[in-house]
């Protein structure tokens, strides 16, 4: 955990900071100046190595715990960083979980559980950020190009992942006048552990070459994508962001 009590000029809550994505987002918000609470549910360790990788490069963070459907859960989550650093006005949701199966085949507690995550949690977190985020802020939700490519196998995950887009759309309606930006990021294959665990090198390759740039995604390159609508991006908004490399 960073000792920094300086007041930092903006503020960032990334969820699900100790995952693949995630802690490239936190490291990305970081390195543009913002103070960071790195969520973590249960991988406290991991979240830990991120805190400590944006302190060694001179930035500030928190590692902070919290389930992200349980509203009192990631209410103390807040409360701890506008504590700690006076204010939130970046809030990043790449917390999610990916289980897949064919709809006549899917388990429909993986799907609860699912939907626990991607879609009560994703809200849960954007209903505190519409309370709290201050002027000038950005919510940037997290859905997927699945969503659009119709894969067997994906549709309980691209259902959730359709219901982020639409309360994004909706919530950016709702927060008119405050100046507060909502959108959402919508990766193609990336390569996290995640992604890669349990895929032959076929499988990797196959997916690589159907982007035109023939290449898998990294996270960096998702980063890059939430820190342009966490800070430049002020015009964009009510939008999802297809960081793909160009996959139809």
């Amino acid at each position: 955990m960073s000792t920094d009590t300086r007041t930092p000029d903006r503020v960032a809550v990334v969820t699900g900071g100790s995952g693949g994505i995630g802690r490239a987002v936190a490291r990305r918000l970081a390195a543009e100046g913002m103070a960071v609470a790195v969520h973590h549910a249960g991988g406290a360790a991991r979240a830990r190595e991120v805190v400590d990788a944006i302190t060694a490069h001179g930035g500030t963070a928190v590692a902070l715990p919290g389930d992200v459907a349980d509203e009192g859960e990631m209410t103390a989550l807040f409360d701890a960083a506008e504590e700690r650093f006076g204010g939130v006005d970046v809030v990043v949701n790449t917390a999610g979980i990916m289980l897949l199966g064919p709809v006549a085949d899917m388990d429909l507690d993986a799907f609860d559980r699912m939907h626990r995550v991607n879609v009560r949690g994703t809200f849960v977190v954007s209903r505190l950020a519409a309370r709290r985020l201050r002027r000038g802020g950005a919510l940037v939700n997290f859905s997927s190009s699945v969503t659009r490519l119709s894969r067997p196998g994906y549709a309980a995950y691209a259902a959730s992942k359709g219901a982020v887009e639409a309360m994004t759309a909706v919530l950016a309606r709702e927060l008119r006048g405050r100046d507060v930006t909502v959108n959402a990021v919508a990766p193609g294959p990336t390569a996290t552990p995640l992604f890669l665990d349990g895929k032959s090198e076929e499988q990797i390759q196959r997916l690589a070459s159907a982007a035109p740039l023939e290449r898998l995604g990294t996270p960096e390159d998702i980063a890059a994508a939430v820190a342009f609508l966490a800070g430049a991006g002020r015009w964009v908004n009510g939008q999802v962001l297809f960081a793909n490399g160009g996959i139809a």
